[in-house]
């Protein structure tokens, strides 16, 4: 009998994991047998020479080259906002807080990871009318407010897993620094930091995904279509997300449906791409540690 359950668990197993490539590969070969054949350098680049557009001296109007460049500083802005307030609430979570009250910040980050992302751009859209009209008016729904949007949006990953990261430690690695007579906060940056930073790593790279996939946070606080490349953070945008969204709903011949197929193969390169680097990075923390002990 318990070699039958073993067998059924290891089975179900089996056909979950196939289920979840095959779908994931019939999804990347739809996308990729409808928008292969509309990449091209006028998609990105429209009627603006390459080498102009890629050294900004002149702004591209009818390609996908701004919503790249938004895109890629949309997702590096947020994880900047979100990295060090993240692994700072996770050490608290971990090392700091009381038993009494961690409970409740638990709660409140299980409820923050439950919030819809609409309600997210929501409170971006009311905080920039808040500063409109009580900081300056200058400030409208723009990059800044949509980055720090997205930061609190994926907070939630950074945080748990950092929490989770120190929480699960064995005892002995720890110790280790305070029975060399290492402060605890020393122990914290130099040796459970250290150890922990390719798990601190993985949220981070969920928080990467999220950045990168969400609309309804960036179509409430600053994006727009034919903003051009921002250059400022107080300036609209442009984002693939967006792109995809409204040429989806609102495309006028097949053509451009297959211009919203080829951006989705765009994103997916620009989040393998970070994907990538975080990996590297993951790999680089991994060897780095394995060698000092």
């Amino acid at each position: 009998m318990n070699r039958f359950i073993q067998y059924s668990i290891t089975f179900f197993a089996w056909i979950s994991g196939i289920i979840l490539i095959g779908a994931i590969g019939v999804l990347l070969i739809f996308l990729l047998f409808k928008g292969v054949s509309s990449l091209n350098s006028f998609l990105i680049f429209g009627e603006t020479r390459p080498l102009d557009a890629l050294l900004f001296r002149k702004d591209v109007l009818d390609g996908l080259f701004p919503a790249i460049i938004g895109t890629i500083l949309l997702i590096t802005a947020s994880i900047v906002w979100a990295i060090p307030i993240g692994v700072a609430s996770g050490i608290y979570l971990a090392e700091y807080c009381n038993l009494r009250w961690k409970p409740f910040f638990s709660f409140m980050l299980d409820l923050l990871a439950g919030i819809p992302s609409i309600l997210v751009g929501l409170f971006g859209f009311t905080l920039s009318i808040f500063l409109h009209r009580h900081l300056s008016e200058h400030i409208y729904p723009c990059f800044l407010i949509s980055s720090m949007a997205l930061a609190c949006l994926v907070l939630p990953y950074i945080i748990r897993t950092t929490e989770q990261a120190l929480v699960n430690l064995p005892f002995s690695v720890k110790t280790t620094g305070l029975a060399l007579g290492a402060s605890r906060l020393q122990n914290i940056l130099f040796i459970l930091i250290p150890y922990n930073l390719s798990r601190i790593i993985s949220g981070i790279i969920l928080a990467i995904g999220r950045c990168a996939e969400d609309t309804a946070v960036i179509m409430l606080t600053g994006v727009v279509a034919m903003a051009g490349i921002p250059h400022s953070l107080l300036a609209k945008y442009e984002a693939l997300p967006f792109y995809i969204f409204y040429i989806s709903s609102d495309y006028n011949s097949q053509e451009e449906l297959m211009k919203g197929f080829g951006a989705c193969i765009i994103l997916l390169a620009v989040c393998a791409v970070f994907f990538t680097l975080a990996n590297i990075l993951k790999r680089k923390a991994e060897i780095r540690f394995a060698t000092r002990t």
